[in-house]
C-alpha cells in the first residue's frame, strides 16, 4: 500500500516533456477566449458546461444518473425531498458549488479556508451523514482509495499539516509556475492528501475549475473538465496512482490534463463558432428572403424560412419528419405536399440546404443546413436562382396528415 509523504517540493515535473502539452492548451484558451460572441450565447453555454460538469464529477465519484434523474436535479426550484437518490443530491450540489466558483472574486487569495467551503458546499445535503462539511480528517480517520489502494494523509496533525502546506505553497512556490500547471498541481496534491473523509476527488475537481478560472478560463471560457476526466476515467484513476508512487513526479499528470483542457477549449470554440454561423445565415435568410415581391412568392418565401428555421435548430433531419414538424406553415395550402416538394428542391438548388442519401426510399434522405451558405450566396446568386421548380419535376412526397405530426 502507497502511504502518502509530504513532497518537499509541491511542483516537480520535466518542464521540457511538459512544454508542448502547455503551449497547444494556452493557444487553445487563446483561441476561445479571442473569440467575438452574443451574450444569450454565453449564457446557455455556461449553463450546459455547469449542467455537464456536476453530471460528470458525481460519476466519476461513482454515482449512476439517467438524464431523466440528472434534469429532475438540476431544476432550480427543486426541493431537497423530491430528490431521491444520493447521486441526485450530489449532483445538485455540484451544481451549487460550481455556480459558486463562478462568481468568486478574483482578488481574493486561494486559501485552505476556501477548500473547506468548497468542500462545505459539496457534501452538504448529500453526504454529511458520513462527512463532516469542511472538517479535516481526525486522528485515526484514515482512508484508502484509488485503484492501486493508495492511502492519505495521516489523519490528525500530518493530515492537517499537508493540507496547511498546500495552500502556503500557493502563496509561494505556485507562483513561479504557470496558471494552467498550477491549477493542475491543485488538483492532484488535493487529491493524493484526501483532507477529508468523502468528496476529496469532487473538491479536487472544484479547486481545480477555481485556479482555471485564475488562468482566464472564466465566464464564456469555462470548461468543464471533469467531463474529460469521465470520458478518460480510467486513465485519469491510473495517471493518479503513478504520480503518487514515483515521488510526486506531476509530469504525466500536468501532459494528460493539459491535453484535456486543450480538447475541451477546441470544443467550445467549435459551439461559439457554429453559434456565428448560425447567426450569421438567420441574418442572409433574412436579408434575401424577405425581398418585397409578389404575394405568392412572399408566402412560399416564408414557407422556406419556416423550413431553415427548423434545420437550425435541429442540424438534420429526415425528409417526412421535416415535413410533419413544418406542416403548420401549410395549412392554407391546397397541394401543401406539392408545395413542401418544391419549396425543399428550391431550399436544395440554392445550396441553402443539403441531403444525404441514406438509402432508396424517402425516408432515408436526410436534409441539413449548409452553414457556409452566407459564404457563398450574394443577391445576384439568389435572384438567378430562385426559380420555380416545374410541377413535374416535383418530389413525390406521400401525403402527411395532421394527426401524423402531433
Amino acid at each position: 500500500m502507497y502511504r502518502y509523504e509530504r513532497p518537499k517540493r509541491w511542483l516537480r515535473y520535466d518542464t521540457k516533456a511538459v512544454i508542448k502539452a502547455l503551449v497547444e492548451a494556452k493557444s487553445a484558451v487563446q483561441a476561445l477566449t479571442a473569440m467575438p460572441y452574443q451574450k444569450s450565447w454565453v449564457q446557455t453555454l455556461q449553463l450546459e458546461q455547469m449542467r455537464r460538469e456536476a453530471a460528470a464529477t458525481s460519476r466519476i465519484a461513482g454515482g449512476g444518473l439517467t438524464e431523466r434523474e440528472l434534469d429532475t436535479a438540476l431544476q432550480p426550484d427543486v426541493l431537497p425531498d423530491e430528490l431521491h437518490t444520493r447521486s441526485q443530491r450530489q449532483a445538485r450540489a455540484a451544481m451549487l458549488a460550481h455556480r459558486w466558483i463562478a462568481e468568486f472574486p478574483p482578488g481574493l487569495p486561494i486559501t485552505a479556508e476556501v477548500a473547506r467551503e468548497v468542500h462545505r458546499r459539496l457534501v452538504t445535503g448529500c453526504d454529511e451523514d458520513h462527512c463532516l462539511p469542511g472538517v479535516l480528517r481526525g486522528r485515526d480517520s484514515n482512508v484508502v482509495f484509488g485503484t492501486q489502494e493508495r492511502r492519505g494523509a495521516e489523519g490528525g496533525s500530518i493530515c492537517a499539516e499537508a493540507f496547511a502546506g498546500l495552500f502556503h505553497a500557493v502563496e509561494t512556490e505556485f507562483r513561479d509556475h504557470d496558471p494552467l500547471v498550477q491549477a493542475m498541481a491543485m488538483h492532484y496534491h488535493l487529491a493524493a492528501i484526501h483532507p477529508f473523509l468523502d468528496g476529496n476527488g469532487r473538491t479536487a475537481r472544484a479547486m481545480e475549475t477555481l485556479l482555471l478560472c485564475r488562468a482566464g478560463l472564466t465566464g464564456r471560457a469555462s470548461v468543464a473538465m471533469s467531463i474529460f476526466y469521465e470520458d478518460e476515467k480510467l486513465t485519469y484513476l491510473r495517471i493518479l496512482n503513478e504520480v503518487g508512487h514515483n515521488g510526486h513526479d506531476l509530469t504525466p499528470f500536468l501532459i494528460f490534463a493539459l491535453q484535456g483542457v486543450r480538447g475541451q477549449c477546441d470544443r467550445l470554440t467549435l459551439e461559439i463558432r457554429g453559434q456565428m454561423q448560425r447567426a450569421l445565415f438567420r441574418d442572409t435568410m433574412n436579408s434575401l428572403f424577405n425581398r418585397p415581391e409578389n404575394k405568392r412568392k412572399r408566402v412560399m418565401h416564408d414557407r422556406q424560412i419556416e423550413i431553415l428555421k427548423l434545420l437550425l435548430e435541429e442540424g438534420k433531419t429526415t425528409l417526412p419528419d421535416l415535413q410533419r414538424k413544418t406542416l403548420f406553415a401549410y395549412r392554407s395550402v391546397q397541394h401543401d405536399n406539392k408545395a413542401f416538394a418544391r419549396d425543399v428542391q428550391q431550399l436544395e438548388l440554392l445550396q441553402a440546404i443539403h441531403f444525404e442519401y441514406r438509402g432508396p426510399n424517402l425516408e432515408d434522405r436526410v436534409a441539413y443546413i449548409n452553414l457556409d451558405w452566407p459564404q457563398e450566396m450574394d443577391e445576384s446568386d439568389f435572384l438567378r436562382r430562385i426559380q420555380p421548380v416545374p410541377q413535374e419535376k416535383a418530389l413525390k412526397i406521400p401525403t402527411v396528415s395532421p394527426a401524423a405530426s402531433s
